[in-house]
């Protein structure tokens, strides 16, 4: 037997205590050190046979540790691959499953490539620009003349947003004229947007949509008697 496992004496325990600072890292700390030090055993047995059988034993108890999963192939799969990455892939066994690599461990992921949008009127946001181009892209009509002017109402409602001084019509035909590219043009319109004052209330009422759990407010407990007094009770001395 190793001798870091042998039986030590109980006055001994004190002055041979063993520090996390001092053990090995641990691979993958989830399964825990004792599991760990079982790997490693069956690392440094010289027979295969043994071998084989101590890390199939090893993978019995992994799998034990996650029991509704232990019976599905691609679990098992992962359970392995597990035990060679804990051995630090020097365990010599066969395995199932095709044994990983070192390499193949260590490549990192290709870079995701976030959009960079930067758009001028920062303030109409993405979604406006995405629905400002959908609406290039559909014929002319009836529907998108109405999407049209959603389109520019939400802008103005935006514009509010973020500005709380009113807002002309004609400004905010002139940002959709430029967003669109020149296809959308209102410009000469006679069409008029909703009322700054509506899209103001509702702006407010969006804002304070957690008004609604908020304490109800008190309640006038004054009696109905003249004053406001609180009349005292009478007893009825004609009751029994």
């Amino acid at each position: 037997m190793i001798e870091k496992y042998k039986r030590e004496a109980a006055s001994d325990v004190v002055y041979n205590l063993e520090y996390n600072s001092e053990r090995q890292r641990l691979i993958i700390p989830e399964y825990g050190r004792h599991l760990q030090k079982l790997i490693d055993q069956a690392t440094a047995i010289e027979d295969d046979e043994t071998r084989n059988k101590a890390a199939k034993y090893i993978i019995q108890v992994m799998g034990s540790l996650n029991p509704h999963l232990r019976d599905v192939p691609d679990f098992q799969h992962k359970l392995w691959d597990q035990l060679f990455i804990m051995s630090d892939f020097k365990l010599n066994v066969e395995s199932p499953y095709p044994i990983p690599s070192r390499d193949v461990l260590q490549l990192k992921p290709e870079i995701l490539q976030y959009p960079q949008n930067f758009p001028k009127y920062r303030f109409y946001g993405n979604n406006i620009k995405y629905m400002i181009d959908v609406a290039n892209k559909w014929e002319e009509g009836e529907m998108k003349n109405a999407l049209v002017m959603v389109i520019a109402n939400h802008m103005k409602k935006s514009f509010l947003s973020w500005n709380k001084d009113t807002v002309k019509d004609d400004v905010i035909f002139e940002h959709l004229y430029e967003l669109s590219g020149g296809k959308i043009n209102l410009l000469h319109s006679t069409e008029e947007l909703l009322n700054t004052t509506d899209l103001m209330r509702t702006n407010k009422r969006m804002s304070n949509k957690t008004a609604s759990g908020a304490q109800p407010k008190a309640q006038n407990n004054k009696n109905n008697n003249k004053g406001g007094q609180k009349k005292n009770f009478q007893k009825n001395n004609n009751q029994k």
